[in-house]
């Protein structure tokens, strides 16, 4: 037992040594508590957060957790904190820790297993996050049917936001959950397996192999896949797109020293030009559009990443298209593009969006929208009875949006989808709240984004845009429904808890110099 000194407020917290060991002393709606520091996702020091109530939100990339239970609240995290005993005597604070779970760092919320008498299969298509959550969450609920994760992956399910940021990385270190976590809390996991018929009236699935698994209750979570340029030369070597770690290690080894061309100014093209900066010879990126981001941040913040890369010596060819891509014996050697100018190139990777995973629905009672993705509802069901559909294929109300229908290929959407469904297939009605929160790494530095920007009519900036150091606040309708920070922690997840709490941040506290509710330390 350690006694600290402390006079903390309600809604306040401290970073604390004891033992050697780094935990927050937090103090929230009168009740002292101890839980680890670190974000159980990456790591993150949550005394640099922001604490609304009982809850306390990550600075890096939105995770949320109870400081009184330790429970994660918020994705993209997946496990909840240690907590350690707290006891206050003669105006002093007396904290226990906990040994077992302090050299763990992270808490595995409590799970079941199969009941051998429950007669009941629930089938999830896919191997990625939606997935991978909802199986958790089943058990976390102590469902006991049988639970079977069908993916056409060679890979347990892994981190993917890693692949563009680190592309020469060993498959085990980005696992979510080990083999033994699967075997122990008895999900089934199908590996190299697609589906390619639905049949919702016999509640069947056909697979590749031509097995069929009939199923109770479904989870469609197959994803997207990258789009490729639909012109000759896509076949050649060198001709790179990312979907896999062995996809990304392939990259990371063709450029070394080459000439690489990146078509994409989105998410990923831009991290791998980042990425390559110190690795390839030249790299050249080229867009449609006018600039980078400019479907997701906007022109403005496009414009300070197309110059951050410039200044490192990266070529841009915006407002362009490629119309040809040539080579020689078998090899990429020269694209050409719609302006005329004609480039070299060892490496050609293609970053230009995806196409959804559906094609196995066509012909079934799946309802799907003009771009072949699966419409559902908050409590994410499809139109048929015990089908429900998550991650990037669903096109779904978003709550802070005033339920306007969306697909948002992030990360954290995905396992809040998992977890969403998990629960109503078990009767437990939960509708999907959660604000979107992603990130995206450019030389070294991390853009952290929060909320849904579509529609905006103006941006307000906090900071300074040259220095690096900003925050971008967008504005519509008098409202802010996104905001954009770089190395200005923690606004964006303050921005996010406001959202998620249904609190409206005006135009006009925006632009207050007041920046007292942003909790900048």
């Amino acid at each position: 037992m350690v006694c600290l000194e402390s006079d903390l407020k309600d809604g306040q917290m401290m970073e604390v040594e004891v033992g050697r060991h780094n935990l927050l002393l937090t103090r929230s709606e009168g009740r002292y508590t101890a839980i680890s520091n670190q974000c159980t996702h990456y790591g993150a020091p949550l005394s640099k957060g922001v604490l609304t109530g009982q809850r306390l939100r990550c600075p890096w990339h939105g995770a949320c957790f109870n400081v009184h239970t330790g429970d994660l609240e918020e994705y993209p995290g997946m496990d909840g904190l240690p907590c350690h005993k707290v006891k206050i005597q003669n105006s002093k604070v007396y904290v226990s820790i906990n040994k077992k779970t302090i050299r763990q760092g992270k808490r595995i919320k409590s799970m079941g297993a199969r009941v051998p008498e429950v007669i009941h299969t629930i089938l999830l298509l896919g191997g990625g996050a939606a997935s991978l959550i909802c199986a958790e969450t089943l058990r976390q609920e102590n469902y006991g049917g049988r639970i079977i994760m069908v993916s056409r992956d060679e890979l347990l399910p892994y981190d993917k936001t890693r692949l563009s940021k680190v592309m020469n990385v060993e498959s085990n270190t980005i696992l979510l959950r080990r083999v033994e976590f699967f075997h122990q809390y008895d999900i089934e996991v199908w590996l190299r397996k697609e589906a390619m018929s639905l049949d919702t009236d016999k509640k069947t699935v056909t697979f590749d192999d031509g097995t069929v698994q009939s199923y109770d209750q479904l989870l469609i979570s197959t994803g997207c896949r990258a789009k490729g340029l639909e012109m000759p030369g896509m076949e050649l070597d060198n001709v790179k797109m990312l979907e896999t770690p062995e996809d990304a290690r392939q990259i990371h080894a063709a450029c070394m020293g080459c000439r690489i061309v990146v078509v994409g100014t989105s998410f990923v093209g831009m991290e791998v030009a980042s990425y390559m900066l110190d690795k390839a010879s030249s790299i050249t990126v080229i867009g449609s559009s006018e600039m980078p981001y400019q479907k997701t941040l906007g022109p403005e913040i496009g414009k300070i990443t197309m110059t951050m890369l410039s200044n490192k010596n990266v070529k841009f060819y915006m407002n362009d298209n490629v119309t040809e891509v040539r080579g020689v014996n078998g090899k990429v050697k020269e694209v050409v593009l719609k302006s005329g100018p004609v480039i070299q190139a060892d490496v050609l990777i293609v970053g230009i969006g995806v196409l959804p995973n559906s094609e196995f629905l066509r012909g079934s009672k799946i309802q799907m929208d003009s771009k072949s993705s699966v419409i559902v509802d908050k409590y994410m069901r499809t139109n048929v009875p015990e089908v429900f559909c998550g991650g990037d294929l669903a096109i779904f109300p978003l709550a802070m949006a005033k339920d306007q229908r969306v697909n948002i290929g992030h990360w954290q959407m995905a396992q809040a989808h998992g977890r969403v469904a998990a629960l109503n297939m078990l009767d437990k009605p939960t509708e999907l709240t959660s604000v979107p929160y992603y990130w995206t790494v450019l030389l070294g530095k991390t853009m952290r984004y929060a909320g849904y920007g579509e529609g905006y009519t103006e941006i307000v900036i906090k900071g300074n845009v040259e220095d690096l150091k900003f925050l971008a606040l967008y504005i519509k309708d008098d409202e802010v429904i996104a905001a954009v920070s770089l190395d200005y922690d923690p606004a964006v997840s303050a921005v996010a808890e406001r959202l998620a709490a249904g609190k409206v941040i005006t135009k006009k506290e925006a632009q207050s110099d007041d920046q007292s509710w942003l909790k900048l330390s």
